[in-house]
């Protein structure tokens, strides 16, 4: 059986055991090179081909209040490096406003990508143990297709890395008092005006990581997201970190993602977190290249 994200680049190796249905069934021969399904056009699930759009084609206007349907980021979505506007990367310009509790909290992650990245075997990432990814990791890590329904009283969102869903309330309620965390916190939205819509979110537990980097929160986190429809076929994602406890300011850690509007009929594959896979990987791939005996 492929192994789908298994098989994928070292810089990927975080992605170690998730499979894809698609992965699984794709054909391939001894003249055909195997495809990279997760890099370039968006691939159908149900029939594992790419799906684009006819070069002529021209967006029009965006509907107003409405974000509904099933989006694409890209490549720009993956984030193997951590948040896409500010990549752990060691680059000027991308080190965060940490505070000293905040640089505390940031050395007691261990990630296996990034200028601090340690071997696989030895990473402390909760994902890689087939931990929910929780929020705002779910923007900023593996942001696959997503699809977005909008009822009355709520949008829904549904993730394709873990095959997760959201909840952000519409209906004008408040955050509720003292809350229990959650790995997704609370969310709640509004139009900002016609075209953007605007979600706050709080109470996330505290096993959640904010990126692939391993970048620490408190109890004290609020995550903004920005929702901007450019037009029929776009849509922009900023999200935006505010922690007082763990930086110094907010920080921009997603800006302007653009998506593109897929076909109604689009199905959405899946990527789901496989222990046994994760077990498999770590006896033959993950432990030996950490030095580690996996007996």
């Amino acid at each position: 059986m492929q192994k789908g994200l298994v098989a994928s680049t070292v810089a990927l190796v975080s992605l170690l055991a998730w499979s894809s249905a698609h992965a699984q069934n794709t054909a391939t021969t001894e003249s055909t090179p195997r495809r990279n399904l997760y890099v370039g056009a968006p691939v159908d699930g149900w029939t594992s081909l790419p799906v684009t759009k006819p070069a002529n084609s021209q967006p029009g206007t965006a509907p107003r209040r409405d974000i509904s349907g099933i989006w694409d980021p890209g490549n720009g979505g993956i984030q193997a490096m951590g948040a896409g506007a500010m990549p752990e990367d060691g680059k000027p310009g991308h080190d965060l406003p940490y505070t000293p509790a905040g640089l505390a909290a940031l050395k007691l992650s261990k990630p296996s990508n990034g200028v601090r990245s340690v071997m696989p075997g030895n990473t402390n990432d909760p994902v890689v143990a087939c931990d929910p990814q929780g929020f705002p990791r779910e923007d900023l890590y593996e942001l696959r297709t997503t699809q977005i329904l909008q009822e009355p009283s709520r949008l829904i969102v549904l993730y394709e890395f873990g095959k997760i869903w959201r909840s952000i309330w519409t209906d004008g309620r408040d955050f509720p008092k003292d809350p229990a965390p959650r790995w997704f916190g609370y969310s709640i939205g509004k139009w900002e005006d016609d075209y953007t819509f605007v979600v706050q979110t709080t109470g996330i537990n505290n096993e959640v990581w904010v990126d692939r980097a391993g970048r620490p929160h408190s109890p004290d986190l609020r995550v903004e997201e920005r929702f901007h429809r450019i037009d029929s076929d776009t849509l922009e994602l900023t999200v935006t970190i505010n922690d007082p406890k763990m930086y110094t300011k907010p920080w921009i850690a997603l800006n302007k993602l653009p998506f593109k509007l897929q076909s109604p009929q689009f199905d959405v594959t899946e990527m789901m977190c496989s222990p046994s896979e994760l077990a498999e990987y770590n006896e033959f791939i993950g432990d030996p290249a950490s030095g580690k005996d996996s007996k």
